[in-house]
């Protein structure tokens, strides 16, 4: 096949039995763009992947009562479901305004007990939590719910950092838009990679990213509750680009040094020197967005001294390098070669 043309072979016209049958859940307020641009995906990759066609069986399957029934088929006249890999999309509401699904993890842990592969995509990951089958097992979602999955769902291994992480049984993606991330991960495990790069290609998007990290800001909490506790946090914000030990901040908030280091940890979610390194890489990650200043300059201004410290922490908590950061997010014009 000529890889410069999209073949025009209709959805299910092969004459080849599917792959695989991949089935989305249609549950109240999911993302239902996700549902049909996932659709979509799966379609494209089949007519990308060469002669004879290899195709991907999709149907979609809606809450129905205390169970799921399907409401559209790919390739109607392929017989009974065999669902290989079940999606749970995003869902358009918050977490907490989620309703619990009984019947439909009734539903997920039948089919998972058959062999079906159990995905999910940003907060369909509560849904699939509501299953048991994610105990003790590592997942994702996205960054902002992560603390919520985790209070709800504290046997859960939360890997927020992932933006796709493949545990065998379940799969589970992190962003609203992770969806283009897990459907390219499936092509690739169904199809192959040179199928998944080619579907990547002729849709324009890049093939599964790895971390969220880069898009996952540092959100500082203040609503704890212990007073002292926020003194030194105002403290720290207040001169976080001059050189604070712990000494300074435990004198702040009037505790003695491990009565301190314990409050703080419970109530921020970080040690000390960690939160203080959070904030700076914050501050730098605001420069390297909005000016062309110097990546040196930057990370004097944030507070470090030592450019190279710099960089490896912000490597380590963004997941990018300093000027890959500003060429993937600066909204400047054109930056300086020097700042790559």
């Amino acid at each position: 096949m000529n890889r410069t043309e999209a073949p025009s072979a209709p959805f299910g016209a092969a004459g080849t039995a599917p792959v695989a049958e991949i089935g989305l859940v249609i549950y109240p307020d999911c993302q239902l763009s996700a549902v049909h641009g996932l659709t979509d995906l799966f379609r494209i990759a089949g007519e990308w992947s060469g002669r004879p066609a290899r195709e991907i069986r999709v149907s979609h399957w809606r809450v129905a009562g205390d169970g799921l029934q399907p409401e559209w088929d790919s390739h109607t006249g392929a017989g009974a479901h065999r669902l290989s890999h079940v999606i749970l999309p995003p869902s358009l509401v918050m977490p907490g305004r989620m309703a619990a699904q009984p019947g439909t993890a009734q539903w997920l842990r039948d089919r998972h007990a058959e062999g079906a592969t159990l995905c999910s995509v940003c907060a369909g990951a509560f849904v699939l939590a509501e299953t048991g089958l994610m105990e003790g097992r590592r997942a994702t979602t996205h960054w902002a719910f992560a603390e919520a999955l985790a209070r709800r769902h504290p046997g859960i291994r939360l890997a927020e950092e992932h933006m796709v992480l493949d545990d065998g049984d379940i799969v589970t993606a992190g962003g609203i838009l992770a969806w283009t991330d897990l459907g390219l991960t499936l092509v690739e495990r169904l199809l192959g990679p040179s199928t998944m790069l080619a579907t990547a290609r002729f849709l324009l998007i890049e093939p599964p990213r790895s971390s969220q990290r880069p898009f996952a800001p540092f959100v500082p909490r203040f609503d704890h509750g212990d007073e002292p506790v926020r003194r030194a946090q105002h403290h720290l914000h207040a001169r976080s680009a001059e050189p604070l030990s712990v000494g300074e901040l435990q004198a702040v908030a009037g505790l003695t040094e491990r009565t301190f280091l314990r409050r703080f940890t419970a109530a921020t979610g970080h040690r000390p020197n960690d939160y203080l390194q959070q904030v700076r890489i914050a501050r730098a990650r605001e420069a390297l967005e909005s000016s062309h200043s110097p990546v040196d300059r930057i990370a004097w201004d944030v507070g470090y001294g030592d450019v190279a410290a710099f960089r490896k922490s912000f490597q380590k908590l963004t997941g990018m390098a300093p000027g890959l950061y500003r060429q993937t997010f600066g909204i400047g014009p054109t930056r300086r070669a020097e700042d790559v």
